[in-house]
């Protein structure tokens, strides 16, 4: 049987815009030049088949292909290449030349989606067989890449769409943008001339203070390796809290499913990690930055899609996110995301005392979440509907992080995918988020 679920490559092409693009340098901005932007961040994207969709026309992989060429005619600078000063530093979109484009793999299943449980974790089939591969030219220069795309497609006329996105060219909101664009092409809603929100680079619009410091890389040594746990979380659940959270304010503050299910795997985690209840514990999230900068972006923000957040850090210690209700966590994160605006002007400014607000630490006291369910991959749709669930895919080990991302089906409720303590913490951590007294 392990035979019939392993995935076969047809072929593996470049593609390119439909239509002549601009060539030469666009400068990135001082976020999207940022050390950990180098990343490729990978995520696999799970469609049933359409049981009305008509037998003769393409099939997804040549569907989005057309579509994804389509679309680079007005986002050509993801056909291009990342380049770099001569002592390494990230600079600029190298676009058009000899060599750019797209790298697009067609595979093929031989199994159905529901024989390899809609690739539910543990998944049945290694990620790598559905993430695209990097071609054998591009191997010596893998950094340059920006954007690499497989579609395999199952016997039961499902597919996978896995992708390689550059963070240093569009964060979430930037890459489900993009991915839209392909989606609406590819149904006959829109035509590259006709995209509903057109894009823009505009990275002369994000803030490039000079003082700005760069904190140290994350680093493997010394870190504690951590264990995989998704959780679904039902609606009830979610009601349960944020109704806990109303009583507690008197009716006179509302809160969101983000926050709720942050506060309780961030006390989840603090009380079964066993920190020293007077060490300081963590929580960082990136909080989107486009409403800050309506006035110096190209209309307003709308259609730019490079990086453009900021990253709260709320501390507390451990004894009180421990002790606490799960009602007080949440105003700890509430108090936490009004001091945005104020902290993001001030490290524009350059006043931002020597610390860097973009350092990604795997110091196991703090925990970093990530919310998936706005960003609007769930709402992608090349023709055979929504994804039935986005699985986002991390390879660091050694950084405890906290995902929350819409539910398989778009059921009710949300699902978080969390690698936030070790091993032999998991069970407790595990049974505090069941614990709903």
């Amino acid at each position: 049987m392990a035979a019939a679920k392993s995935v076969q490559r047809l072929a593996q092409r470049l593609v390119t815009p439909a239509e002549p693009t601009p060539a030469g340098p666009l400068r990135l901005s001082w976020l999207d030049r940022y050390p950990t932007q180098m990343a490729l961040i990978e995520s696999l994207h799970v469609f049933k088949p359409s049981p009305d969709r008509d037998l003769a026309a393409a099939g997804p992989a040549r569907t989005i292909e057309r579509a994804l060429a389509q679309a680079l005619v007005q986002y050509y600078p993801l056909a291009g290449r990342l380049g770099f000063t001569d002592d390494g530093g990230l600079l600029q979109v190298d676009c058009g030349g000899d060599g750019s484009g797209v790298w697009f793999t067609e595979a093929e299943a031989a199994c159905g989606l529901d024989d390899v449980e809609y690739l539910e974790h543990p998944m049945m089939i290694p990620k790598d067989a559905l993430l695209p591969p990097t071609p054998a030219q591009e191997k010596d220069d893998e950094r340059r890449l920006v954007l690499l795309v497989q579609v395999t497609t199952f016997a039961c006329g499902g597919f996978v769409v896995g992708f390689r996105f550059s963070h240093a060219v569009a964060d979430g909101p930037g890459a489900a943008q993009f991915m839209a664009a392909v989606g609406d092409i590819a149904r006959g809603n829109h035509t590259a001339e006709t995209l509903p929100v057109p894009p823009q680079w505009g990275r002369d619009a994000i803030p490039d203070p000079s003082t700005a410091v760069i904190g140290p890389l994350p680093s493997p040594a010394g870190a504690k390796s951590l264990e995989y746990l998704a959780m679904d979380i039902s609606a009830d659940y979610i009601a349960h809290y944020k109704a806990q959270y109303n009583d507690a304010a008197h009716g006179g503050s509302w809160c969101s499913a983000f926050e709720v299910l942050v506060a309780k795997a961030w006390q989840s985690r603090t009380r079964a990690a066993g920190f020293d209840p007077d060490s300081d514990v963590h929580l960082c999230f990136a909080m989107n930055a486009r409403p800050l900068l309506h006035a110096s972006l190209p209309r307003a923000a709308a259609g730019f899609y490079g990086n453009c957040y900021y990253i709260m850090r709320v501390s507390a210690p451990a004894g009180k996110v421990a002790g606490s209700s799960v009602p007080d966590v949440v105003r700890i994160i509430k108090d936490g995301k009004r001091r945005m605006p104020a902290e993001f002007a001030r490290w524009a400014a350059g006043a931002s005392g020597g610390v860097d607000p973009y350092q990604i630490t795997s110091d196991y006291r703090t925990l970093l979440v990530s919310d998936w369910t706005r960003l609007g991959f769930a709402e992608v749709d090349y023709g055979w509907g929504p994804p039935a669930h986005v699985v986002p895919l991390t390879n660091l080990d050694y950084i405890a992080t906290c995902i929350l991302v819409k539910p398989w089906a778009h059921k009710p409720g949300a699902r978080l995918i969390t690698q936030c303590v070790t091993p032999d913490r998991v069970a407790a951590f595990h049974q505090g988020m069941l614990d709903m007294n």
